[in-house]
């Protein structure tokens, strides 16, 4: 396996890619000197253009790069024969992730997006409850991603620049997470958006640099939508809520039942009737399969995001063995997560209902 990216999100790759029996044998970084000095460290083969691909003959890539070098890296790894892990967005477009989606199909590689938090086990409880009507028809789907990790004016980050990130930052990073486990659990496909931005620090510095640049992506956004069948839904995030460190936080209303699920606290969830309401806890001895399955740890032992990411990396090199599990999120996931971006930003910039493409 070789990893390309050496940043935060890098580190996580490779202790669950060394965790599910993974043999990391190269590191391709932003500059050369930097991709000697983490390549020194890991003692791996350091890599100085992503065409030393095509030399090493990995299995696996797993792309870990900014936003705007996700299309090169992945087409390269994929040309080099191989099974590809890109972090998200796929693509900082539609077009483009559809262009990468249809060759890791037309070359026969598995080719997965890590939304990681559908490896939840009470995530899958839910789904799984959701799956056999327990909560009757939804009535509203609601919730918020929250970050305070841009709140300060001297924060920056290769993110905050669209050239780097794209033209969304907070919703493509961590609203993307948001929507993909609300259709994954409830079923429902967002058909249109509604969405408004802001960006409430108009400078940052240039990530390197005491020179500062004026910042074109948002720091919040808010988003209603209808499903396809109809339903009622919205979505706030953001990465200046003061505080909030990675709260990911849904409510699914049904005729029935309403789940409440967060993120920070991902050992229960709330269930609530007409009636009464309930706490229930991670137990790999009771509920679903899928439940049961993702819970490596006894009950009371918590479980976290780090179990999430193994269980993610676990799944699809047993998809490259030829055993497909429930729930591994693919290309055609992050090709979904495009569009639906693109809608968001389009709703944004002109102030109208935009149509998601591909809600089928």
């Amino acid at each position: 396996m070789v990893i390309v990216g050496a940043g935060m999100i890098a580190a996580v790759h490779r202790r669950s890619a060394q965790l599910a029996g993974a043999e990391i044998v190269g590191v391709l970084a932003s500059a050369p000197e930097r991709s000697d000095t983490v390549a020194g460290e890991w003692g791996v083969r350091s890599l100085h253009s992503i065409d030393d691909l095509s030399v090493i003959s990995p299995d696996v890539v797993h792309i870990c790069s900014p936003n705007g070098a996700h299309v090169e890296h992945t087409e390269a790894a994929l040309r080099a024969g191989a099974h590809v892990i890109c972090e998200k967005p796929l693509s900082i477009d539609a077009g483009q992730a559809s262009r990468l989606t249809a060759l890791a199909s037309s070359l026969g590689r598995v080719a997965t997006v890590p939304f990681v938090y559908r490896f939840h086990p009470l995530v899958r409880e839910i789904r799984a409850r959701a799956a056999a009507g327990d909560f009757g028809t939804w009535q509203l789907l609601h919730g918020s991603y929250l970050q305070d990790w841009l709140l300060s004016p001297s924060s920056t980050s290769w993110r905050v620049d669209s050239a780097h990130g794209g033209p969304s930052r907070a919703f493509a990073d961590i609203g993307s997470h948001w929507c993909d486990l609300m259709e994954f659990v409830t079923g429902e496909r967002i058909s249109s958006v509604r969405a408004d931005m802001t960006t409430t620090v108009p400078e940052r510095l240039r990530p390197g640099s005491l020179e500062s640049m004026p910042v074109d992506t948002e720091d919040a956004a808010s988003v209603t939508f209808r499903t396809v069948s109809g339903v009622l839904g919205s979505v706030t995030v953001s990465q200046v809520a003061a505080g909030r460190k990675n709260r990911l936080w849904f409510e699914f209303d049904g005729s029935n039942q309403s789940a409440v699920f967060d993120q920070e606290n991902p050992e229960t969830v709330w269930l609530g009737t007409g009636r009464y309401a309930q706490i229930i806890h991670r137990d790999p001895h009771l509920g679903s399969s899928e439940q049961r399955r993702l819970s490596t740890l006894p009950a009371g032992h918590p479980q976290g995001y780090a179990h999430c990411f193994d269980a993610f990396v676990s799944d699809t090199y047993a998809a490259i063995g030829g055993e497909m599990r429930e729930g591994l999120p693919t290309f055609a996931d992050g090709l979904r997560s495009a569009r639906v971006v693109d809608a968001v930003i389009e709703s944004a910039r002109n102030g109208v209902q935009v149509t998601v493409q591909d809600t089928g």
